[in-house]
């Protein structure tokens, strides 16, 4: 790959990214994700930890992921269209705006650009050509002045889906083993299987932040391996009382 092309594809995947954080994918599926390694591997933890066989664990666990998935969905479901709605009313307004007083529309968006760093003949002619063509007069006032892309609101469906299908996906990795064996072995695979999918998830979103992924690994382990030691201590106190 040439120069140039690195450069296109580098703003390419910029703007992919900041399309998929939008319209909250990004968002639904971390949060998916972490969330069915985290509760999934408390809830087998604390379980197996009270004195729990392999069938009761499996159980447990199952009803956690189901529950957890659903959970997820739905609460991203109408986290993101809350989020559409209020932003369809605020460009609602805006539309009602330009047909009363769209000279007012214009001074602010002059003034937005001076702020920017145009010059005030710069920023004056730009205004005059984007309030020619009224839909991309709407689109940029409601970019640069408002901050919202109305082409970009967010997916209530795509949210949703992301975060069932990812909380899955993680709520298996602590489930695997108990498929096929139970008692300490079965415990400790468990996180160990979670702490690998913590370290992947803190990468992914190192990375997709520009952060350290070192730190970010370490990070999402160290709470992986908190959430497990907590549950287990209180499952295994839990168990304790009730023998």
């Amino acid at each position: 790959m040439n120069q140039e092309n690195k450069r296109q594809a580098d703003s390419e995947t910029l703007a992919t990214r900041a399309t998929q954080v939008q319209q909250g994918a990004a968002r639904a599926a971390v949060l998916g994700a972490n969330d069915g390694l985290v509760s999934t591997v408390s809830i087998i933890v604390a379980v197996a930890a009270a004195g729990s066989d392999q069938s009761a664990v499996l159980l447990a666990g199952f009803a956690g992921l189901i529950a957890g998935a659903v959970s997820m969905a739905a609460g991203e479901w109408i986290s993101v269209q809350s989020q559409v709605d209020l932003f369809n009313g605020i460009l609602d307004d805006l539309k009602d705006m330009l047909r009363r007083d769209k000279d007012l529309l214009k001074d602010n968006l002059t003034e937005h650009l001076v702020g920017d760093g145009y010059d005030k003949v710069t920023a004056a002619t730009a205004t005059a050509e984007l309030s020619a063509k009224h839909k991309h007069f709407y689109v940029t006032y409601a970019e640069q002045v408002i901050g919202i892309d109305p082409d970009e609101l967010g997916s209530p469906w795509l949210a949703a889906v992301s975060s069932f299908g990812l909380f899955v996906l993680g709520a298996l990795a602590p489930l695997l083993p108990w498929f096929f064996i139970g008692g300490a072995t079965a415990i400790i695979l468990s996180i160990l299987f979670t702490s690998i999918g913590g370290l992947i998830v803190g990468a992914y979103v190192a990375r997709s932040s520009g952060k350290s992924i070192v730190l970010g690994s370490l990070r999402q382990l160290a709470i992986v391996l908190l959430a497990s030691a907590v549950t287990y201590g209180v499952g295994y106190l839990f168990g304790v009382s009730v023998a």
